[in-house]
């Protein structure tokens, strides 16, 4: 019975160390993924995920398919499959916010994107428009050319920056570890079937918890990357030329409507004023005299009995030896 049991745990122990041995090797492998990347216009050896020892059928054919005229027929033309973030700002002048704003999301749409986010406000009585693009990333070029000039609306670009950040390295190497975490978790699923013992289930459960946190985290890291490299986002301020925005204040300025505030501000002081001079005559002055007629008389009954004399007379002078 004893070498019963020992036999069914040696096949779980040797797993586990066939697993420990994968895991590294898997590690190994995705911490290699990244420097076999290289920039946009080369050849990525280790983004199709392939072994170094087992190259893909037709792999030659298909970098001499990739070469144009012209080119040493090496493989090393344009890449097609870059994963690029795009991102820029720009600030327009236009003569009608308002109508700059509809007009632009109208092209934006035509163009397949949305907008992400918006803001309109009123700086110093003039209009303000803050506009977050998100653009198919093949249309990038048409969205600027077009905001640049829009139909129907004086534009000016009074600033414009742009930016590309080359993340294919990144796409292949978070598929490299997301494939390898996959593998260890399918390798732990198979030990799990085996285990018999309740520690042995634990620590696998365990490891298989962490395992799926991790492939989960990657996933969520991959979707964000995939969504930057679909859509590029594109901030555009909308705002009028100094000098419309002084003719926009000078409409706004009506000398007949400032006298006429002036004015009723002024009968309400003056009327504030009347108000306050009826309470003193018809409140205060009555309230001072009568308080005045208490004062006197009690100092008339003071003097007349002659407690006001006695206190204010001065005391006699002490005998001498």
């Amino acid at each position: 019975m004893r070498v019963t049991n020992r036999a069914s745990r040696v096949p779980i122990h040797g797993a586990l160390v066939a697993l420990l041995v994968a895991m590294i090797l898997a590690a190994c492998g995705g911490s290699a993924a990244g420097p076999l990347l290289s920039d946009v216009g080369g050849p990525v050896d280790g983004a199709s995920g392939r072994d170094a020892e087992q190259p893909a059928a037709g792999e030659g054919q298909g970098a001499a398919a990739t070469a144009g005229p012209g080119d040493p027929g090496d493989g090393l033309g344009a890449r097609d499959d870059a994963r690029i973030i795009r991102t820029g700002s720009m600030e327009l002048e236009v003569d009608n916010v308002q109508a700059a704003v509809r007009a632009a999301r109208d092209v934006i749409r035509g163009l397949g994107g949305y907008i992400g986010a918006s803001q309109t406000y009123n700086q110093n009585d003039e209009p303000y428009a803050e506009i977050t693009y998100r653009i198919p990333v093949d249309r990038w070029e048409d969205a600027l050319d077009a905001l640049r000039s829009l139909t129907g609306i004086s534009t000016k670009v009074i600033a414009e920056r742009t930016e590309a950040v080359d993340v294919t390295g990144q796409v292949a190497d978070l598929a490299a570890r997301i494939r390898n975490l996959k593998s260890s978790e399918t390798a732990l699923l198979a030990i799990a079937e085996q285990a018999t013992r309740i520690s042995d289930i634990l620590d696998v459960q365990a490891r298989l918890t962490e395992v799926r946190g991790q492939i989960e985290q990657l996933e969520a890291q991959q979707l964000s990357l995939a969504d930057r490299t679909t859509y590029a986002t594109l901030a555009v301020t909308y705002q009028v030329p100094a000098v419309a925005a002084i003719e926009i204040a000078a409409k706004g300025w009506d000398p007949v409507a400032i006298f006429d505030e002036a004015s009723a501000s002024l009968v309400g002081m003056l009327q504030a004023l009347a108000g306050a001079g009826i309470w003193f005559v018809i409140v205060w002055v009555p309230g001072i005299l009568v308080l005045a007629l208490v004062v006197a008389s009690v100092i008339w009954l003071l003097r007349r009995s002659g407690v006001l004399e006695r206190a204010t007379r001065p005391a006699p002078p002490l005998a001498s030896d």
